[in-house]
């Protein structure tokens, strides 16, 4: 899965085209009618330079930049507007985080409903994700979670976080225990972006993938034909199986019923918005595609603009290539060097020139990630219209960045050093939580990591507490031994169905704590 981090520089070699043989597609969220038009134009030789966006494979057009407006129009999304925004800050109290105030998040799919049910005392939970494919993650990669957490904390909802190893086994040259090694290192450095366990689940889909998570996968994947994958995502006669089977497990998490855990069993519990990039959007247009046919609701969305990268926004953020980033790994001295060396300038040739015609705001990284990164509106328009006037110059808009980046990447790297292997632990933990609790202001301090074996894997047993129980149409609780299992929702007794299945789960949960338990004693032993 891959969030703002996304650079406008990958060719796709599977451009997005529309659906046209399936019979997934709905009135509401069917692709607009000009993709299919785009995608043959991308798709030719002669195509000139046209924009590609897919999941997994984004290029600018001909002058290397994304038309937003355009993929606005080709995908079907709307814009946030000032009004949407104000809506936000009135039903939270909070000021809306530059990130929105300044549009780098500023296309939704059915936001606005989801503050009209907030404003109504309706709960929601958020959903978001990462792609462990790399050891260090750069800063477009945190722009997501520093969002995500700004969300949270101001509407005082829950998170859910999914690493997508199996997808990066899938399309990487990368081993499945690399890949899932990757997930564990990644969450460490969500965790640093300062999210709270107590409403907090980050989950591996390897380690998690269990019953309740799996049925949504598949009654997913039975409402999407292969036309229609094949048209939304691209797929090729070179792509492996597991690669066309995937999508489904991405869009999973949007029903609430996959973390029982947190939410209970009832599919229409809680709605879901998703912050992510735009790149996304096909995932999520399949998602909400299916969500009726399900019996859940559709997912909302709030949709970001891609993250530039330092040598220009025709240059490509890569592993291979330290300079073209900064990671949260590098030092003071690193990020000075690289702003100095490599951030693409819109200075001009002299300094009389720069004088005279003032610097190129459109292009300048430095003045394009302070925008990103910079907290204080009135400093960033100063500097905005220094530069522009031309009375600063590119090495003052320089420094000017690495003064903003130096101190939070700092913060970052000292929060990151206390992540311990047990605090991983406590965020990928599936013990039941309560499931009023996750929402709301939280009163004291997180609890302390547990030092014992923990369990990573959810299962139909472990029920969130005095979560929502299933609705029947009529408007009575389900019953049956698939919804019986309700942990803390009520006196009614469980069947035997139910009670053999709770049984059959403690043992090999036994099971598994004691071979852990073992296995830790024996290597505390050897060392």
């Amino acid at each position: 899965m891959r969030f703002p981090a996304a650079d406008p520089t990958r060719r796709s070699t599977a451009p997005f085209v529309s659906d046209t043989g399936g019979s997934m597609s709905a009135p509401i969220d069917e692709v607009a009618a000009g993709v299919a038009a785009v995608a043959i134009a991308q798709d030719s030789p002669d195509a000139g330079g046209e924009q590609v966006v897919t999941p997994w494979d984004v290029a600018g057009g001909a002058d290397g930049k994304i038309d937003y407006a355009k993929l606005v129009d080709d995908f079907g999304c709307s814009t946030i507007d000032d009004a949407l925004i104000q809506r936000i800050e009135k039903a939270t109290g909070c000021r809306a985080h530059p990130f929105l105030r300044r549009g780098m998040f500023f296309a939704h799919r059915e936001l606005d409903q989801i503050v009209t049910a907030y404003e109504k005392g309706e709960k929601f939970y958020l959903y978001t994700g990462r792609g462990p494919s790399s050891e260090a993650l750069h800063l477009g990669h945190l722009i997501p979670f520093h969002f995500t957490k700004w969300l949270q904390e101001a509407f005082k909802v829950p998170l859910v976080v999914q690493l997508t190893d199996d997808e990066k086994f899938l399309w990487k040259s990368l081993k499945l225990e690399d890949a899932r090694r990757l997930a564990r290192e990644n969450a460490k450095d969500i965790i640093a972006c300062g999210f709270d366990p107590r409403r907090t689940f980050i989950f591996s889909d390897v380690n998690y993938m269990c019953t309740p998570f799996y049925l949504n996968v598949l009654k997913i994947a039975k409402c999407v034909t292969f036309n229609a994958a094949r048209g939304i995502f691209g797929f090729a006669g070179e792509s492996n199986i597991g690669q066309i089977g995937f999508p489904p497990t991405q869009a999973a998490p949007a029903f609430p019923d996959c973390f029982p855990h947190l939410f209970g069993t009832d599919k229409k519990s809680l709605r879901c918005l998703i912050p992510c990039a735009i790149d996304q959007d096909p995932y999520f247009r399949m998602t909400r595609d299916a969500a009726p046919r399900i019996g859940g609701h559709k997912p909302a969305l709030i949709e970001s603009r891609f993250f530039p990268a330092l040598k220009g926004e025709s240059g490509k953020m890569s592993a291979s290539d330290p300079s073209s980033a900064i990671y949260v790994t590098d030092t003071p001295k690193q990020i000075k060097d690289k702003v100095n060396k490599y951030a693409f300038s819109g200075g001009r040739l002299t300094v009389e020139e720069h004088r005279e015609k003032g610097g190129d705001l459109d292009v300048d990284i430095s003045w394009k990630w302070l925008n990103f990164f910079m907290d204080d509106d009135e400093e960033l328009k100063a500097i905005g219209d220094a530069y522009g006037s031309g009375a600063m110059l590119s090495g003052e808009i320089k420094k000017k960045l690495v003064e903003c980046l130096t101190p939070m990447i700092v913060a970052h790297q000292e929060a990151r050093a206390r992540v311990t292997d047990a605090v991983v632990d406590q965020f990928f933990s599936t013990a039941p939580r309560d499931f009023p609790s996750m929402f709301g202001e939280l009163a004291g301090d997180a609890p302390a990591p547990p030092t014992g074996p923990v369990s990573f894997q959810g299962g139909e047993h472990l029920v969130a507490s005095n979560a929502p129980a299933p609705r029947k149409e009529g408007g009575g609780a389900e019953g049956g031994a698939d919804t019986a299992v309700q942990a803390g929702g009520g006196d009614a007794p469980l069947s035997k169905n139910a009670l053999k299945k709770l049984q059959k789960e403690k043992e090999i949960a036994e099971k598994k704590a004691k071979k852990a338990a073992e296995k830790a004693a024996a290597k505390a032993e050897a060392q």
